[in-house]
């Protein structure tokens, strides 16, 4: 019984650690997601540059390059690219903002058990 009681104390006083460590962590994966999102904006920022000089090559090669229907093709590429591009950026703030929300109520309801255990 002792032995149960002192175990118990323990966890109780070092709660308060692991509830730092977990802010540490959130604030870690913040991080690394905001690095991911610029990593992965400039590579499909790089891959529509990629897409929209092809689609010039072939108009060129083709010898529509000054053609009214080859500008708007490649107006409508880079107009879409944009779209994917804003599309994904909006997803991954809703995604983060859900993910701290789920943070925030889980440390909200860590603190009230916190409370209602002392």
């Amino acid at each position: 019984m002792k032995k149960t009681i002192m175990a118990l104390s323990a966890l109780l006083l070092a709660s308060p650690v692991f509830a730092a460590t977990t802010h540490a962590t959130d604030d870690t994966v913040a991080t690394a997601h905001e690095g991911a999102h610029t990593a992965k904006e400039k590579l499909h920022q790089t891959q529509h540059q990629g897409e929209e000089m092809k689609l010039k090559s072939e108009h060129a090669a083709e010898g529509k390059s000054d053609n009214l229907s080859s500008k708007a093709s490649e107006g409508t590429q880079k107009a879409w690219d944009k779209t994917k591009e804003g599309s994904e950026k909006g997803w991954n703030a809703t995604k983060e903002g859900t993910e701290k929300g789920w943070n925030k109520t889980k440390e909200g309801a860590s603190d009230l058990k916190n409370k209602v255990s002392e």
